[in-house]
């Protein structure tokens, strides 16, 4: 493979990564696999400034994980695509995982 190439596939694959390192955008995936919402909507459900969820759309929104459209003057969000549930369920049952052998270590040290 070509070194350009082989960056540039780092380079995406990190962004994607980035996009889903922060627990409040995690929590906005999840809540929009249910149904598609409206900011305000989001910030209600979540307890989270608008602000905030607004600046966490625009990351997830970039990066394809969530799309917008406008229904009169309302955006509603919804997820890009939903195997990305898929894949966070993957990454949550192999960390669950982890951490069931990690508590015996822990139980006999302390």
């Amino acid at each position: 493979m070509e070194p350009n190439l082989r960056q540039e596939i780092h380079q995406l694959h990190a962004g994607f990564c980035k996009g889903l390192a922060d627990a409040n955008r995690l929590v906005l995936l999840y809540t929009l696999d249910n149904d598609p919402c409206t900011v305000g909507e989001l910030a209600e459900k979540l307890d989270l400034p608008q602000s905030t969820v607004s600046r966490h759309l625009g990351i997830l929104r970039e990066r394809g994980m969530v799309v917008d459209t406008r229904q009169g003057k309302s955006v509603l969000y919804a997820l890009g695509d939903p195997r990305i549930i898929e894949a966070l369920d993957i990454l949550r049952a192999v960390m669950s995982s982890q951490l069931k052998k990690q508590i015996p270590i822990v139980r006999a040290i302390g």
